[in-house]
C-alpha cells in the first residue's frame, strides 16, 4: 500500500535537487514532537513567514506552530474550546486549528505524506517529472507549495466552482491550474482529468489524496497524536473522551480517529457530510456548499469498518454560521449571549467545513445526551482566509447581516440543531458504505477485487499502514544525510 522500494538513479537526482534548493525534510517524529527539531532550524524559522516559500517551512507542517504569521516557534496544539453559550450543549467540544499551517490549511500535511515517501525512495524525480495534485480545494494548494520548494513542475486540479481565494493564491505558486466542471461534490470529473493526463504521454506522477495511503498515514501519525495530546491536557479523572468528528473529504483526516480509538476503545468516529449530497447516509448524490470536502464517492483510504456514525449537515448551517461568526452584527450578538470575547475573536479560524464539523459535533452531543464530563473533538481544516469572497457573495444575495439575522442563525443553526440525519452504523450499514467503493475504485479506477475484500475482511490491512512510519523516517534521515543541508544550517 505504501511502496518503499528504492530507485537509486532517481534518488540521486532527487538528493541533488534537494541539496540545490537547501531542502531538509522533517521526520514524522519531528512533526509529532517539535522538541526534536534541531535548534538551528528553530532559530532560522524566527525570520521566516508562515506562508513563505522557504524550505524550512516544511518543519511547520505541524499542529504545534505558534499562532503568528511570521517568526513563530512551537508550543502546545492550537485549539478552540467552544462554550455552552455558543453550542447549547453541556459536552466540552474542542477543535484543533488548521489555520497555522503553511498555506493556512492542514492539507499541506496530507500532501507531504503522499510526496515524501516517493521522494526519499526515488520513485518521484523532481528534476524531470510533473507532480499532479487532484483536489477539491486545499490539498492541491499544499501540493503546489511542496512542489515549489523542490522547484518541480506542478499541476493543480480543482473544481471551477471553488472560492476565488484558492485560485488567486494558486496562480502565484502552481505551474499549471486545471479547472474541472462543477464544485466540491464533483470528484469524478477530477478523476477523469487524471486519466486524461495519464494517457497524454507526459512524464508525471499523480498524487491522488483519495487513494494515497500517505494521506492516511500522515493523519494517523501526526493529527491523531496531536488530538491525543489535547486530551491529555484537558481530561480530568472523571472526564470521558466520547468521539472525534470529521468531514470525510478524502478520508485522510478521519484516520486520526483510528489512532484515537486505539487509545480510547470506547470512543466513536463520526463521519460528517453534506445533507445535500448524502452519499454515506443514503447512497445519495447532489451538489452542496461545504467547500473542500468532496463527495459522491467513498474514498479508497476510508477505513469504513471503524466508523461509528454518519452525520449529514444541511449546508445552510455552515454557510449561515460563517456570517454569524464573522459579520460585526453576528459577533456583537454572540457577545450579548455571553460568549467570551476571546472565543468570539477566534471564530474566523473556522472555515466553512470547520463550521460544518462544529455543527456535527453539537448534533453528536445531543444524540448521546452528553454531559459536562464528556469531551468531543473535531478539526478545523482551514479558516476564513479562504472564504472572504463567499461573505461578499452572501451580502450581495441576501443583504447586510443584521442583529435579527444573527438571532435567527443562532437559534436555528446552533441552539436549534437536532438529532435528525444521524445514523448509528451497524455492521451492515458499514458494509453497505464500504461496498460503494467498488463502483468508483474497482470499476472506474482499476483497483483490485482482492484488495477491496481485504479492506473489509483482513484485520491486518489497516493496522499495517502505520507500521511504515519508522522505515519512512529512516529513509528521510538518510536522504537528509546525503544532501548535507542540515549540517550547513547547524554550522
Amino acid at each position: 500500500m505504501i511502496d518503499l522500494s528504492i530507485n537509486r538513479d532517481t534518488l540521486s537526482r532527487a538528493v541533488r535537487r534537494a541539496r540545490e534548493r537547501k531542502v531538509v525534510i522533517p521526520t514524522f517524529k519531528q512533526m509529532r514532537a517539535p522538541a526534536l527539531i534541531p535548534e538551528p532550524v528553530v532559530k532560522r524559522l524566527q525570520q521566516i513567514g508562515l506562508w513563505d516559500l522557504d524550505p524550512l517551512n516544511l518543519f511547520r507542517i505541524s499542529w504545534y506552530n505558534d499562532a503568528v504569521p511570521k517568526g513563530g516557534g512551537f508550543k502546545d496544539v492550537n485549539t478552540i474550546a467552544f462554550p455552552k453559550a455558543l453550542t447549547g450543549v453541556d459536552a466540552r467540544i474542542t477543535a484543533i486549528v488548521g489555520k497555522w499551517f503553511p498555506t493556512g490549511a492542514h492539507k499541506v500535511g496530507a500532501a507531504f505524506g503522499c510526496l515524501v515517501p516517493r521522494l526519499v525512495t526515488g520513485q518521484f524525480d523532481p528534476t524531470t517529472q510533473k507532480a499532479v495534485w487532484p483536489s477539491t480545494g486545499n490539498y492541491c494548494r499544499g501540493g503546489a507549495y511542496d512542489s515549489a520548494l523542490l522547484a518541480c513542475e506542478s499541476i493543480a486540479i480543482l473544481p471551477e466552482g471553488m472560492s476565488r481565494e484558492r485560485f488567486a493564491w494558486l496562480d502565484t505558486v502552481a505551474g499549471e491550474i486545471i479547472r474541472t466542471p462543477g464544485s466540491e461534490s464533483n470528484v469524478k470529473e477530477i478523476f477523469d482529468k487524471c486519466w486524461e493526463l495519464r494517457e497524454s504521454g507526459q512524464d508525471l506522477v499523480i498524487f491522488n489524496q483519495f487513494d494515497e495511503f500517505g494521506n492516511y498515514l500522515w493523519h494517523h501519525e501526526v493529527t491523531g497524536p496531536a488530538l491525543h495530546a489535547v486530551l491529555k491536557q484537558m481530561m480530568g479523572p472523571k472526564d470521558r473522551f466520547r468521539g472525534v468528528i470529521s468531514a470525510t473529504g478524502s478520508a485522510g483526516t478521519i484516520a486520526a480517529g483510528d489512532y484515537l480509538k486505539q487509545q480510547f476503545p470506547g470512543s466513536k468516529i463520526v463521519a460528517a457530510e453534506a445533507l445535500q449530497c448524502p452519499t454515506l447516509l443514503h447512497n445519495g448524490f447532489g451538489a452542496h456548499r461545504i467547500e473542500g470536502i468532496g463527495d459522491k464517492h467513498v474514498p479508497w483510504i476510508h477505513n469504513v469498518k471503524n466508523t461509528d456514525m454518519v452525520a449529514a449537515i444541511d449546508d445552510e448551517t455552515p454557510v449561515s454560521l460563517i456570517r454569524l461568526f464573522n459579520e460585526p452584527a453576528g459577533r456583537a450578538f454572540l457577545a450579548e449571549r455571553q460568549v467570551p470575547e476571546d472565543i468570539v475573536n477566534s471564530l474566523d479560524q473556522l472555515g466553512i467545513s470547520g463550521a460544518g464539523n462544529l455543527a456535527a459535533a453539537i448534533k453528536f452531543a445531543r444524540y448521546y445526551e452528553l454531559g459536562p464530563n464528556d469531551i468531543v473533538l473535531t478539526i478545523l481544516t482551514d479558516s476564513m482566509e479562504m472564504y472572504g469572497s463567499r461573505l461578499e457573495e452572501l451580502t450581495r444575495a441576501q443583504g447586510a447581516f443584521s442583529r435579527t439575522d444573527a438571532a435567527a442563525v443562532y437559534a436555528r443553526h446552533l441552539q436549534g440543531l437536532a438529532i435528525d440525519n444521524l445514523l448509528e452504523l451497524s455492521y451492515y450499514d458499514r458494509k453497505r458504505i464500504h461496498n460503494l467503493k467498488y463502483f468508483t475504485w474497482v470499476e472506474q479506477q482499476g483497483k483490485s477485487h482482492d484488495e477491496i475484500q481485504a479492506q473489509w475482511y483482513d484485520d491486518d490491512y489497516w493496522a499495517s499502514i502505520p507500521s511504515n512510519v519508522e522505515a519512512i523516517d529512516a529513509l528521510i534521515e538518510d536522504f537528509n544525510a546525503q544532501t548535507g543541508v542540515l549540517e550547513t544550517i547547524s554550522s
